[in-house]
């Protein structure tokens, strides 16, 4: 029988020449038992130095943190000089806007981050999912689909047009076939009732200012092709953008009359769409200007279709324009009858009473050009590649940038837009750390705590006044990461979306789809009541919301993550980011804007004459700063103090309550260990971080288009405003009166 393994071991050692080898192999032990000793003392050595408290946090979340904040900081700027340099220019140094973008920002990278997440939740197949959920990802498979949209061409476009009497210059015989029967109530209100379009007459069902609880008809004036009225002045920094906007227009129209196998005569074509833009050039130069639309109590005209009829005749085609029979043509399709007592508000009665004259110089060929070329120039982008490619000049003028953005972004911000509560299923599920709920809960309760509080500090409010601000905090909402339905409830997702079904190789027709299942939606919601628990944002998005008529405030899952919040970073970056921004939701609701609802989301004025008289006076002071901070980007243009004004009171109220907060927090719990390789304290991360939130920069022709059409300062300037009128920024940096960062005067609203 042969030896087992264990057993020719055991007789091997036995042997004279194993003898000899066991006494070296002593020899051996001994040296090994020195080398494991001496390992312990290191790891004893090791260890105490671990758990010697020299105040410096040694985390893995700490060293993260400190790394990101020294990569993005100039330190060789000085702070009170230049906070937003001190803060920001590492990162500005180290990153360059990307070709498909107009801007590039921490916010753009987190928005970049979570379109990835998006991305893959919305590729993987899963035999599991919702109905909802297949929904969503049949809509993403059909936009991401080049081959089929581009084999396609214009067809789907040319097909549907009909649908909408045609476009007078992309087809021939109109005047014959549609001109004499052409009826501006009718054109109107079919872009407006089935695609949502609304052109010339701004037309849209919505909350009631001054009764929250219900919807109501509005009036108001329409938008415009070109971002804000100032382009249409077509000098200067703007004229690039006007030729290019007609080009496009031309492009497109030769395009469509190609495919037709329609004669292309440039000059005729070149011709109707300058009458295109005359009129668009003179519905913009009627509507009136955002620094005149800021108060909601003058905007709401509240008055019976009857008196719409009677105050804002119109004659359009050599025709009485029926406003009866224009509002029950769009709300027919939703099967509701609208009376001559019907209650309407008009938003823009100034508008419309300029509009009367223009209509009258543009025959009804010329009226139809505009509107069908605004429906179309929407829908350029979901077709072959060469329409996309017309749009290349316009965009260029609009935004600076010479690439589009990859096909996959688009369509995951397209499909998270259409279907936001499926998509933030998948995120929420692939991406988001249910806990961070609690935590941002109490941040919450803490920070409108000190806005509470910090009433009392506020000498140009009476006390009757202030009562009523706070009764308004406290009834504040919050909503944090998402509806617990979109995971628990797959019935009412479910139903949400059953009247949608997709086809893979139909995009276009999938959009129209999804444009007429919207509209018709809002439309029917004339005759239901304001759900006020209803979420006004999707999870999956990098921002955050204050809604006036539902004094809500939303924080929906995608914006919790760093550098705005993470459960395992300090303290202090957390109030400096998520913090701000909860502070800034919650003074939205005592802005410029804001402050006019109740706490019930009314449009009733609960102030008393001296303490609105007050705060007028105290805003002014930030329309003054803000107003003379000229942006270089922008060839030098000065930010509108006026319309970025109710932001502005945001920033500011915001960081001064996270940093109270901060303060109290510190003052409950001790201080925080600080950040290893930076030698700074917790109060100064907290305005750092605050900072780095807004690091980035814009391309020129961005800038100038966001400083006639965004409410919020450039991120310079709302690092830069916020902090000159920060005393307790001052004191962090040991500031004085001579620096910039420390002027003499400073504004304060809450």
């Amino acid at each position: 029988m042969g030896k087992s393994e264990s057993q020719m071991d055991i007789t091997e050692m036995n042997s004279p020449k194993q003898k000899k080898k066991l006494r070296w192999s002593a020899l051996e032990i001994g040296l090994a038992v020195v080398v494991v000793l001496l390992t312990i003392v290191a790891i004893t050595m090791i260890a105490l130095y671990a758990t010697y408290d020299d105040g410096v946090c040694k985390s893995s979340a700490c060293i993260k943190s400190a790394a990101r904040i020294i990569e993005n900081m100039d330190v060789s700027a000085n702070p009170c000089k230049d906070f937003y340099q001190y803060a920001c220019g590492g990162w500005l140094k180290k990153n360059v806007i990307p070709e498909t973008s107009s801007r590039y920002s921490n916010f753009d990278i987190l928005r970049d981050d979570l379109e990835v997440v998006m991305k893959d939740v919305l590729d993987k197949p899963n035999t599991n999912d919702i109905p909802a959920v297949q929904k969503a990802k049949m809509l993403y498979r059909s936009c991401i689909n080049e081959t089929i949209i581009d084999s396609r061409g214009g067809e789907p476009l040319i097909n549907i047009l009909p649908n909408v009497d045609e476009w007078p210059v992309a087809t021939d015989n109109w005047d014959k076939n549609h001109g004499g029967a052409w009826i501006a109530e009718t054109a109107i209100a079919k872009l407006n009732s089935q695609y949502g379009k609304k052109l010339l007459i701004n037309f849209f069902v919505g909350t009631d200012d001054k009764n929250s609880s219900k919807h109501i008809i509005h009036i108001d004036q329409p938008g415009l092709g070109l971002p804000s009225r100032d382009y249409y002045e077509c000098t200067g920094a703007y004229k690039e953008a006007c030729s290019a906007y007609v080009e496009f227009m031309i492009s497109v129209a030769k395009l469509i009359r190609q495919e037709k196998n329609l004669t292309i005569n440039e000059t005729q074509i070149s011709k109707e769409m300058g009458r295109v833009m005359d009129l668009e050039k003179d519905i913009a130069n009627a509507t009136t200007k955002p620094e005149d639309r800021n108060d909601p109590m003058l905007q709401y005209n509240k008055m019976t279709l009857a008196d719409v009829q009677k105050n804002f005749t119109l004659e359009i085609n050599q025709k009485k324009f029926n406003w009866s029979k224009f509002m029950n043509n769009i709300m027919s399709t939703v099967q509701i009858n609208v009376e001559n007592t019907e209650d309407v508000v008009v938003y823009a009665p100034e508008y419309l009473t300029k509009l009367k004259p223009i209509l009258s110089k543009y025959t009804a060929r010329e009226i139809q050009n505009y509107m069908i070329w605004r429906y179309v120039m929407d829908l350029v982008n979901s077709l072959s590649r060469n329409y996309k490619d017309t749009r290349s000049a316009f965009r260029k003028a609009l935004y600076g940038t010479t690439s589009e953005t990859a096909v996959w972004r688009r369509c995951a911000n397209y499909v998270n837009g259409n279907m936001e509560n499926a998509v933030g299923r998948l995120y929420v599920e692939e991406a988001f750390a249910g806990e961070s709920k609690h935590v941002v809960q109490d941040m919450i309760t803490q920070i409108r705590e000190v806005f509470i509080h910090t009433l009392d500090e506020l000498t140009w409010m009476d006390a009757e006044t202030k009562k009523r601000a706070e009764q308004k905090a406290t009834s504040i909402r919050e909503r944090i990461g998402y509806p617990d339905e979109i995971l628990t409830d797959d019935s009412k997702l479910n139903s949400e979306y059953q009247d949608l079904s997709y086809q893979e190789e139909e995009y276009f027709e999938n959009i129209i789809q999804n444009l007429e299942f919207n509209q018709k939606k809002r439309l029917k919601k004339l005759r239901e009541q304001v759900d006020k628990e209803e979420w006004i944002s999707g999870a999956a998005v990098v921002n955050a919301f204050y809604s006036a008529s539902r004094n809500q405030i939303v924080f929906p899952a995608g914006i919790l993550q760093p550098p705005f919040f993470s459960a395992s970073q300090s303290k202090s970056l957390n109030y400096g980011g998520i913090g701000m921004v909860i502070g800034h939701e919650i003074t939205h609701g005592f802005d410029d804007n804001g402050r006019n609802f109740n706490e019930n989301g009314d449009l009733i004025d609960w102030w008393s004459q001296e303490s609105a008289k007050n705060f007028k006076d105290q805003s002014q002071c930030m329309v003054y700063q803000y107003g003379n901070f000229t942006w270089d980007l922008a060839g030098g243009q000065h930010l509108s103090g006026i319309n970025t004004l109710g932001e502005n009171i945001a920033d500011n109220g915001g960081v001064r309550q996270a940093y109270r907060a901060y303060e109290k927090f510190v003052k409950k719990n001790g201080k925080e260990k600080l950040l290893p390789g930076l030698n700074m304290h917790h109060k100064q991360l907290f305005f750092l971080n605050f900072a780095q939130v807004w690091c980035g920069t814009y391309r020129p022709e961005y800038a100038i288009n966001s400083i006639k059409t965004d409410v919020h300062s450039p991120g310079k300037f709302r690092v830069i405003g916020s902090l000159q009128n920060s005393q307790e920024f001052t004191e962090a940096f040991s500031c004085t009166k001579t620096d910039d960062m420390d002027p003499a005067k400073k504004c304060r609203v809450w």
